[in-house]
């Protein structure tokens, strides 16, 4: 996985410089310190890109990006259709719950100007993605969680709902005959869907939705709705949204790591190695048994992806094409 590396020097060699001088030179070095990054676009806008295979998903952000729609809309509305598919198990209705049978949902979003909103701990309202957007633009705070977030969603006219389909009832009851707890890797216990759109004008926002994993300790909240963990936007470089088990995922701050590498002139590709390398060379890190995996597009249109493990996928919808594709990994066999 990629992280970011910052590097500023800057040396006077000559005690007696006049003021002059000193002003030229400081003026001088901010030009040579700062990146010079290309955001000339090598690729065709719209675009939408996302974790594993949810071509719905991507199609319907896709669709409000080709009418001219912002990319904070497309996010939106690509996210939804994925809380409300039942049959996921992973993300909004119908995800699994945690283990004493509550579903309870995280998400966050962030828009081309570096705002976010977030929610984490949400029970009996679908669209989690929806409510945290309303806090991003109609509060004044960043987060809010459990009973908090799920009375504001009700206060913007969002419905309760029952959350445990059956199918997701009868998952928890047989789990919890052994009540064995342990991440599976590429299983949709421990998945989301993370998405990032550039819309006409170039301008990227992203968004990321969850149930979190299966079984979890009750309160439990992952790298989803983390801003600068599960998602991350700068609007001038790129973004990044990840997948996989949230806890590692947080140790290293991965999607903002992603984003600043390319910032340092890394591609989207280069960058999710590098993040993912993050996470397996770190001291007695457990890396073969979890799976973690990143999506990243530039300002330019420039996509990557990248995991521990083979099997993450990566959609991505451009030029009319929907695609759905294999990400490489750093465990080969």
């Amino acid at each position: 996985m990629n992280r970011r590396k910052f590097l500023k020097n800057a040396t006077l060699s000559t005690a007696g410089l006049a003021v002059g001088s000193t002003l030229i030179s400081c003026a001088e070095d901010s030009k040579i310190n700062k990146p010079v990054i290309s955001t000339k676009a090598t690729t065709s806008f719209p675009l939408v890109v996302a974790t594993w295979d949810v071509k719905n998903a991507t199609e319907a952000a896709y669709k409000v990006l080709e009418k001219g729609g912002n990319a904070l809309d497309a996010v939106e509305a690509g996210c939804r259709i994925e809380e409300a598919n039942e049959k996921g198990q992973s993300v909004g209705k119908g995800g699994l719950p945690d283990r004493d049978g509550n579903v309870t949902l995280d998400a966050c979003i962030m828009d081309k100007n570096g705002n976010c909103g977030s929610v984490v701990y949400l029970q009996n309202v679908t669209h989690a993605i929806s409510v945290a957007r309303s806090v991003m633009e109609n509060t004044p705070h960043v987060m809010l969680a459990g009973k908090g977030a799920e009375e504001y969603a009700y206060s913007i006219g969002l419905k309760k709902e029952n959350l445990l389909t059956e199918a997701s009832k009868k998952a928890w009851e047989t789990w919890k005959i052994e009540a064995k707890y342990k991440p599976i890797i590429n299983i949709e216990n421990h998945d989301t869907i993370g998405m990032i759109a550039i819309d006409k004008n170039g301008d990227i926002s992203g968004a990321c939705t969850t149930s979190g994993l299966a079984y979890k300790m009750g309160g439990r909240v992952g790298d989803s709705p983390i801003i600068g963990a599960g998602l991350f936007v700068d609007n001038e470089i790129g973004g990044c949204v990840a997948t996989g088990l949230g806890e590692e995922v947080v140790k290293t701050v991965g999607s903002f790591l992603v984003v600043e590498l390319m910032r340092q002139g890394k591609t989207p590709q280069e960058a999710c190695e590098e993040a993912i390398r993050r996470i397996v060379n770190k001291p007695n890190s457990n890396y073969k048994n979890f799976q973690v995996g990143y999506v990243a597009v530039n300002k330019k249109g420039e996509t990557g992806s990248y995991g521990i493990h083979q099997w993450f996928s990566t959609t991505k919808y451009q030029d009319g094409v929907n695609e759905n594709t294999q990400a490489d990994f750093i465990i080969k066999a």
